[in-house]
């Protein structure tokens, strides 16, 4: 029968106008009669006027209709803000209505009915000259509406049709691996501690069962049957990959016998003749794929057989076999003659060979052969993107054992590719074959939330009197799965009745929200703590805050856990905060700033191209059979919430992976974080799952980079370890930053908070912001955890810098000269003054005072000619600027002059597993370390104070002495032009050495004589 098709629908917009506030009175009486009108895809709507207010309020509700949801994302919607001149002054009602205001609104901030919430944004200026304040309150979301139709008349399908389904890919046997490798020394001293476990349930499905074949016996010649479609994996435009069109020249392609041996009367013929040679040069300027190498590979899907021996037909499996290649297929499960497998192979073609073997075997006791088909690889296509995939045909088996004749067919498809194919990510490639763990993938990091609780107060609880003279201590506390937070001590009314906690507890969840808040109330007054009560809320029930003026009802909650059930009440406050960016990674090397609801968001300003072309030189990371070193490597690449992994080259110091990637740039000063690991997941079926090993990571910050330029370099690979700084290798990569160079949007951006406003409203404290952020990291790392495959967590607290707050000394002194080189330039102006003071060069002391004159006695001039000379301060400069991004500082970071006790106790775990003596002697260091910073801080305080006692009369005579000289300086100044008081005070700092006095001046000795507080202190 044939199957019902879904019935049409239409996409709708909603843009719900719900009022304004602190609008522009423009009709000349101090108020406005406001409009809204809304413009979409050429739909214009409007709605009423408010008479005479400047908080309107509409509440009114305008629907749109998206002609192509596909395109959605690329239009924008238009909301422009009137006053109504007919309600206003009639004398100028001749003239067009005033102009409020406008807002933009992009395709990419709408959201789905039921995601949508109430967002008050800013009226913009609609020219330079235009004067505009105030803000509008919108509600905007989509959804997609049914048409009610006729439905279609059933019709009865013909007998040869057949249908065919396209199982997802299937996944590898692990069959033939190598011998479990074992790690050098090198590879373990990488390792970090492990973090605490994160508790995964992981759900398998089993495949459906392929559709029994309808027909026993088909002929060739007649009806063939219809070609299965590829099952391509769709991203979404933030995650897709860029994709090429190859170009490999076939004819100068080397032709060669078939090498393989075996029996002949089993060897399959050579089919020529059987392809079209087609291979049209393509440009490489017009090819997206142009930041890597193209590696060419020879692509065979084998979709399925028919007609094969019932008899010797148990499990039959396909061998794929070119040159030195050769892969196996997954066992079909089918004994009807008519398996299925539905399955891409990607060889590589580095050492093109002439003959491809594709040959089907029994995989019952026996190993029987089936037959085979050979092809001339010399009249292989190449598919050329963005043509659609190749269709398979069917071929005759032939060839095959004494036992029977050879029968059936099977259906495969072979061309000619690159790694920009879709079909290479999941393909079985011969790079590493029969693991899963080896292949590209890219992941999507969760949607997290801040969770705000406002514990407020507690009523009718039944607790028990303290003892006497000790207050009462009730305290509430939360438990989110892994988090946990307990709140102060409650202040208590008069009457004992009534506890009160003003305040705010957070916490991060991720979606989906399915997670339980467990709310638990104590009695810490008590030598045991007592429970009171406790009630569960589920989290998907907490209402969404997009913005801080939106306000939320608090609610009441009834405790359970006594003998009657009720044990009290509780008044919280619950909210899911949308207007905040959860920090997952550390602020100085974050790499996203957008708030989480996606209403929220701006568009994006360009976009970042990464190629990943290989790595040189890597250190061995494994032993093989004890003696032979290895190195199975793979690259993770980090910006915003995507995560893109490379496939796994197994056995190679050299790699080349040629992989290319895209993300959208929202904001140019974030970092690209790029890693190297060592895969040891790859053998998870033989030895359990073992952590990846590190080999390094680089990073690169976007707005080093300038527009549409490519940057191929190679970055040291350096990792700290308890021995100290290694190189383990250098990681080549191409980089490229497509955006205007002088858009304004971008230009505006650097003017612009970098965070969303909501951290600048309600700020987060550091202390509690860096504990959220460890859970967050443990989130995505639970997340990343359960994809297939999996990024482990090992991988994710690597490139997220989960340890970058911790105690360390060499980071101490890293910061430390940082500092100094920050000040560098203030000490190198000082030594300056100092030499035209002391004449060192008495050609340009003189032009100094003349320098000085002109200002003087021009002081207009003063700001443009500083402003000129950092001009030409930068202008001078440009010719050392960076010629490439930077990576890793081996330098900066300290790390070649660190000493080996300071990196064992930068590697210590929290709480210290050292012995007591060795806590001891680094706990004296740190004290000495103190006890200079406090030297610091009191000589700082002590100037501070010194310049309080001034005018504090701790010191009489110096502040009388200090107070007549300024009456007498300003006399001074009332009388003397204050010009000729600036030219003798420049002329006397710079006079001769020989009129100068070797002892400090009488100022500062009157400094440094008045009293601090330093004498006060125990």
């Amino acid at each position: 029968m044939m199957a019902i098709p879904p019935s049409p629908t239409v996409r709708k917009l909603v843009v719900e106008v719900e009022d304004a506030r602190g609008l522009l009175p423009k009709d000349g009486q101090g108020t406005s009669s406001p409009y809204v009108v809304v413009d979409f895809d050429g739909q214009r709507k409007r709605t009423r006027t408010v008479p005479r207010d400047l908080n309107p309020q509409w509440h009114e509700r305008l629907e749109f209709v998206v002609v192509d949801p596909a395109t959605m994302e690329a239009e924008e919607l238009d909301v422009e803000v009137y006053n109504d001149k007919r309600l206003g002054n009639a004398a100028a009602g001749g003239r067009k209505n005033h102009f409020l205001g406008r807002v933009r609104i992009y395709g990419t901030q709408f959201c789905r009915q039921g995601e949508e919430g109430l967002i008050y944004f800013p009226l913009e200026k609609r020219n330079l000259l235009s004067w505009i304040r105030g803000e509008i309150g919108l509600k905007i979301y989509y959804y997609d509406e049914h048409l009610e139709e006729k439905q279609p008349e059933e019709q009865p399908s013909a007998d040869t049709e057949q249908k065919t389904r396209d199982p997802p890919p299937p996944g590898e046997e692990p069959r033939d691996l190598p011998e479990v490798p074992a790690p050098t020394e090198t590879a373990v001293e990488t390792q970090s501690p492990p973090p605490p476990p994160v508790s995964v349930v992981v759900v398998e499905e089993d495949p459906p069962p392929p559709p029994a074949a309808t027909v026993a016996h088909v002929q060739v010649g007649l009806v063939s049957p219809p070609a299965t479609e590829e099952t391509m994996e769709v991203y979404p435009p933030e995650v897709r990959k860029v994709q090429t069109s190859p170009c490999v020249p076939m004819g100068g392609m080397p032709r060669r016998s078939n090498s393989s041996g075996g029996d002949c009367a089993a060897a399959p013929r050579v089919i020529s003749g059987r392809f079209v040679s087609s291979c049209d040069p393509v440009d490489r300027s017009q090819s997206s794929y142009d930041l890597v190498e193209p590696m060419q590979y020879l692509f065979v899907r084998v979709v399925k057989a028919r007609g094969l021996r019932e008899c010797a037909c148990e499990s039959p499996y396909v061998k794929v076999r070119t040159g030195s290649h050769a892969m196996r297929s997954k066992p079909a499960r089918d004994g009807s003659g008519n398996p299925e497998w539905n399955q891409v192979f990607a060889l590589s073609q580095a050492k093109p060979d002439s003959t491809l073997e594709i040959s089907v075997w029994d995989g019952g006791p026996h190993e029987g052969f089936l037959g085979g088909v050979c092809f001339d690889l010399s009249d292989v296509p190449v598919r050329d993107q963005p043509d659609g995939p190749l269709a398979p045909q069917w071929y005759r088996l032939e060839g095959g054992d004494d036992r029977g004749g050879v029968t059936g067919d099977i259906m495969v498809a072979v061309w000619m590719g690159t790694q920009a194919d879709d079909a290479f990510p999941e393909s079985c490639n011969s790079d590493a074959p029969y693991v899963s763990y080896t292949r590209s993938k890219v992941y999507q990091s969760p949607k997290l939330w801040y969770l705000r609780v406002s514990v407020i107060e507690a009523q009718d609880l039944r607790i028990a009197a303290p003892p006497p003279g000790t207050p009462f201590d009730i305290r509430v506390k939360i438990q989110l799965g892994f988090q946990s937070a307990r709140s102060r001590r409650s202040t208590v009314n008069s009457s004992s009745s009534v506890f009160s906690w003003p305040e705010d507890l957070m916490f991060v969840v991720s979606e989906p929200l399915d997670d339980e808040m467990i709310i638990l109330v104590e009695d810490r007054s008590i030598k045991e703590v007592a429970l009171l009560g406790h009630v569960i809320v589920p989290v998907g029930s907490v209402e969404q805050r997009l913005d801080e003026r939106q306000l939320v009802a608090s609610k009441w909650y009834n405790l359970e856990g006594g003998p009657s059930g009720y044990c009290g009440r509780v008044h919280l406050r619950l909210c899911l905060e949308g207007g905040y960016h959860v920090l997952d990674e550390a602020a100085h090397v974050c790499s996203d700033f957008r708030p989480t609801a996606k209403q929220l968001w701006k568009p994006p300003v360009g976009v970042l191209e990464l190629g990943i072309l290989g790595a040189r030189g890597l250190l061995p990371m494994k032993t093989k059979g004890g003696a032979k070193g290895s190195t199975d490597a793979y690259c993770v690449a980090k910006y915003g919430k995507k995560w893109v992994r490379t496939r796994t080259i197994t056995d190679s110091f050299d790699p080349r992976w040629n992989e290319q990637y895209t993300w959208q740039v929202y904001d140019p000063c974030t970092v690209l974080t790029i890693g190297v690991f060592d895969n040891w997941r790859m053998f998870a079926d033989l030895v359990g799952d073992r952590p990846d090993y590190r080999i390094g990571k680089v990073r690169i910050r976007v707005s080093t980079l300038e527009s549409n330029r490519v940057y191929t370099n190679s970055y040291p690979l350096l990792v700290l370890l308890r021995s100290g700084v290694k190189r383990m290798g250098e990681v080549q990569v191409a980089v490229r930053f497509a955006c205007p160079a002088l858009l304004p949007d971008t230009c505006a951006m650097y003017t612009q908070p970098m965070l969303p406003r909501m951290h600048y409203l309600r700020p987060i404290g550091v202390v509690q912001q860096e504990v959220l952020r460890v859970a967050a990291i443990k989130m995505v790392a639970g997340w990343m955890a359960r994809s297939e495959p999996p990024l482990g967590p090992e991988v994710v607290r690597y490139m997220l810098d989960a340890d970058a707050h911790t105690w360390s000394v060499r980071r101490s002194k890293a910061n430390w000269f940082r500092i100094m080189g920050v000040i560098a330039w203030a000490v190198g102006l000082a030594r300056w003054v100092d030499d035209v003071r002391r004449w060192r060069n008495p050609v340009t002391t003189v032009l100094v005072h003349v320098l000085y004159l002109v200002l003087v006695w021009y002081p207009e001039l003063v700001v443009p000619t500083a402003s000129l000379y950092v001009f030409l301060v930068g202008a001078w400069y440009y010719r050392f600027r960076p010629r490439t991004p930077a990576g890793m500082d081996m330098r900066l970071s300290q790390a070649d002059t660190v000493d080996a006790d300071e990196l064992d106790e930068e590697f210590d775990t929290v709480p210290s597993a050292k012995p007591a003596e060795v806590v001891r002697v680094r706990y004296d260091r740190l004290r000495t370390l103190a006890a200079r910073v406090q030297r610091v801080m009191g000589d700082f305080a002590a100037q501070g104070e010194r310049v309080q006692a001034l005018v504090s009369w701790r010191d009489p005579r110096a502040t009388r002495l200090f107070i007549g000289v300024c009456l007498v300086v300003s006399l001074v100044l009332y009388v003397v032009p204050p010009k000729m008081v600036a030219v003798a005070l420049g002329f006397y700092f710079l006079r001769h050495p020989m009129f100068r006095d070797p002892m400090p001046p009488a100022s500062l000795n009157f400094f440094r004589r008045l009293p601090s507080l330093s004498d006060r202190l125990l």
